[in-house]
Protein backbone atom coordinates (compact mmCIF):
# COMPACT_ATOMS: atom_id res chain seq x y z
CA UNK A 1 0.00 0.00 0.00
CA UNK A 2 2.00 2.89 1.16
CA UNK A 3 5.72 3.57 -0.86
CA UNK A 4 7.08 6.31 0.87
CA UNK A 5 7.16 9.91 2.16
CA UNK A 6 6.64 11.50 -1.31
CA UNK A 7 6.71 14.79 0.21
CA UNK A 8 6.75 16.87 3.15
CA UNK A 9 4.85 20.52 2.71
CA UNK A 10 5.09 23.99 4.32
CA UNK A 11 3.67 27.37 4.49
CA UNK A 12 6.32 30.02 4.33
CA UNK A 13 6.02 33.95 5.03
CA UNK A 14 8.71 34.85 2.22
CA UNK A 15 8.73 32.30 -0.75
CA UNK A 16 12.13 33.63 -2.05
CA UNK A 17 14.16 33.67 1.52
CA UNK A 18 12.45 29.45 1.51
CA UNK A 19 14.07 29.13 -2.01
CA UNK A 20 17.30 30.57 -1.19
CA UNK A 21 17.26 28.42 1.97
CA UNK A 22 16.39 25.22 0.94
CA UNK A 23 17.65 25.49 -2.98
CA UNK A 24 20.82 27.37 -2.47
CA UNK A 25 21.79 26.39 1.05
CA UNK A 26 20.62 23.13 1.35
CA UNK A 27 21.20 22.36 -2.26
CA UNK A 28 17.74 20.77 -3.41
CA UNK A 29 17.39 20.97 -6.72
CA UNK A 30 14.47 22.70 -8.80
CA UNK A 31 11.72 20.26 -9.41
CA UNK A 32 9.06 22.70 -10.97
CA UNK A 33 6.86 25.85 -9.71
CA UNK A 34 3.29 26.74 -9.05
CA UNK A 35 1.87 29.66 -11.23
CA UNK A 36 -1.55 31.35 -10.35
CA UNK A 37 -3.65 31.92 -13.38
CA UNK A 38 -2.20 35.89 -13.24
CA UNK A 39 1.39 34.28 -13.93
CA UNK A 40 2.51 34.62 -10.21
CA UNK A 41 5.08 32.23 -8.44
CA UNK A 42 3.00 30.82 -4.98
CA UNK A 43 4.67 27.55 -4.61
CA UNK A 44 8.07 25.81 -5.45
CA UNK A 45 8.95 22.01 -6.00
CA UNK A 46 12.56 21.19 -4.80
CA UNK A 47 14.41 17.29 -5.06
CA UNK A 48 14.83 16.13 -1.76
CA UNK A 49 16.56 12.90 -3.58
CA UNK A 50 14.87 9.54 -4.78
CA UNK A 51 11.16 9.96 -5.08
CA UNK A 52 11.27 12.97 -2.28
CA UNK A 53 10.50 16.21 -2.47
CA UNK A 54 10.39 19.54 -0.53
CA UNK A 55 6.86 21.47 -1.12
CA UNK A 56 7.03 24.93 -0.50
CA UNK A 57 3.56 27.63 -0.38
CA UNK A 58 3.69 31.26 0.22
CA UNK A 59 1.43 32.02 3.09
CA UNK A 60 0.59 33.80 6.36
CA UNK A 61 3.02 31.79 9.02
CA UNK A 62 3.15 33.38 13.12
CA UNK A 63 0.52 33.95 15.60
CA UNK A 64 -3.17 33.44 14.32
CA UNK A 65 -2.18 32.17 11.03
CA UNK A 66 -2.08 29.05 10.01
CA UNK A 67 0.79 26.42 10.94
CA UNK A 68 3.71 26.35 8.49
CA UNK A 69 3.18 22.78 8.48
CA UNK A 70 0.50 21.89 5.95
CA UNK A 71 0.57 17.77 5.20
CA UNK A 72 2.90 14.71 4.98
CA UNK A 73 2.03 13.17 1.66
CA UNK A 74 2.54 9.54 1.56
CA UNK A 75 3.17 7.64 -2.29
CA UNK A 76 1.33 4.61 -2.62
CA UNK A 77 1.07 2.57 -5.39
CA UNK A 78 -2.71 2.92 -6.15
CA UNK A 79 -4.66 5.79 -5.09
CA UNK A 80 -7.73 4.72 -6.34
CA UNK A 81 -7.10 0.91 -4.52
CA UNK A 82 -5.71 2.60 -1.46
CA UNK A 83 -8.94 4.51 -0.93
CA UNK A 84 -10.65 1.39 -1.32
CA UNK A 85 -8.67 -0.64 0.92
CA UNK A 86 -8.85 2.35 3.66
CA UNK A 87 -12.94 2.64 3.23
CA UNK A 88 -12.71 -1.22 4.08
CA UNK A 89 -10.94 -0.49 7.12
CA UNK A 90 -13.61 2.24 8.16
CA UNK A 91 -11.09 5.23 7.63
CA UNK A 92 -12.31 8.56 6.30
CA UNK A 93 -10.69 9.46 3.02
CA UNK A 94 -11.45 11.82 0.31
CA UNK A 95 -12.31 10.61 -3.25
CA UNK A 96 -8.95 10.28 -5.69
CA UNK A 97 -8.83 12.98 -8.06
CA UNK A 98 -6.40 14.01 -10.57
CA UNK A 99 -4.13 17.09 -8.93
CA UNK A 100 -3.06 20.16 -10.75
CA UNK A 101 0.51 18.70 -11.04
CA UNK A 102 -0.75 15.79 -13.26
CA UNK A 103 -0.13 13.23 -10.25
CA UNK A 104 -3.27 11.06 -8.51
CA UNK A 105 -4.10 12.29 -4.88
CA UNK A 106 -6.77 11.43 -2.05
CA UNK A 107 -6.93 13.25 1.62
CA UNK A 108 -7.34 11.18 5.16
CA UNK A 109 -6.41 12.89 8.48
CA UNK A 110 -4.92 11.61 11.47
CA UNK A 111 -6.95 11.51 15.04
CA UNK A 112 -5.73 14.55 15.94
CA UNK A 113 -6.54 16.32 12.35
CA UNK A 114 -3.26 16.07 10.70
CA UNK A 115 -3.51 16.49 7.46
CA UNK A 116 -2.21 13.10 5.07
CA UNK A 117 -1.88 13.10 1.09
CA UNK A 118 -2.58 9.74 -0.52
CA UNK A 119 -0.37 10.08 -3.70
CA UNK A 120 0.95 8.32 -6.65
CA UNK A 121 2.94 9.60 -9.60
CA UNK A 122 1.67 9.49 -13.56
CA UNK A 123 3.78 9.52 -16.51
CA UNK A 124 2.57 13.06 -16.75
CA UNK A 125 3.20 14.40 -13.49
CA UNK A 126 5.54 17.08 -13.02
CA UNK A 127 7.47 15.27 -10.54
CA UNK A 128 8.47 12.09 -12.98
CA UNK A 129 11.24 13.79 -14.69
CA UNK A 130 12.53 14.03 -11.32
CA UNK A 131 11.59 10.31 -9.67
CA UNK A 132 13.83 7.26 -10.38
Amino acid sequence: MIKALAHACFTVSDLDAAIDFYQHKLGLPHAFDFINDTGEKFGVYLHAGGRSFIELFQGEVGEGASPSYRHICLEVQDVSATVDELRARDVEVSDAELGMDNSWQAWITDPDGNRIELHSYTADSWQAPHVR
